[in-house]
Order: structure tokens, then C-alpha cells, then sequence
């Protein structure tokens, strides 16, 4: 999913093929944080990304949940109001942000 000149519509068909892992806050819930007026998702791609994350936000005994990327696109982000999206892998040297808005 991190190709140089990889196409969008490409990207958004494989992430919605992908399972990714999504961490789960303290009610069970899926984790999120808002910056910039967009409510993020945060989803990642391996443990390995997943546990550097929970670790660097003191979370290192966090739960998640395996989830398919359509599953979030269709359903997660419709269900929160106002402008939100998806993103993949952040703190990584390759993250991708998939924005509600664009995907329409």
C-alpha cells in the first residue's frame, strides 16, 4: 500500500481488502484522536507498528481488534459526526490517511 506512484482509487481498493489491526480504548471502543478538526481511526498494518504506537502513548497492555478496512471506511466513519478519517500506520515512515470526505 505504500507504492511512490501508486494510484488513489488502487490504494483505497487494497486497504478495503486489508485487514489492519485497530487498537480499542478503555469502554472497548475504537481509539481515536482528534487534530486539525478530523476525528483520526488509527489502524495499522502489523503488531510490530501497532505495539510502537501503544508504547510511545503509554498504552503497552492496550486490546484491538482485527478489522477489515471496508469495515471502517463503510461503517466506522460514517458513524462519527462530523469530518473524520483513517490513519494507517502513523509514527511509521510510510503512514497513509485516508480522509471521509475524499472518499465520497
Amino acid at each position: 500500500m505504500h507504492a511512490p506512484q501508486a494510484h488513489p482509487a488502487a490504494l483505497v481498493g487494497e486497504f478495503r481488502r486489508t485487514a489492519v489491526l485497530v487498537p480499542l480504548d478503555a469502554q472497548g471502543g475504537l481509539h481515536s484522536a482528534e487534530l486539525g478538526g478530523v476525528r483520526w481511526l488509527y489502524a495499522f498494518s502489523d503488531e510490530a507498528s501497532l505495539a510502537r504506537f501503544a508504547l510511545a502513548h503509554g498504552d503497552s497492555d492496550g486490546e484491538y481488534a482485527a478489522v477489515l478496512g471496508a469495515r471502517l471506511l463503510d461503517v466506522a466513519l460514517p458513524a462519527i459526526d462530523g469530518p473524520a478519517g483513517v490513519a494507517v500506520d502513523v509514527g511509521s515512515p510510510q503512514p497513509l490517511f485516508f480522509l471521509a470526505e475524499a472518499l465520497r
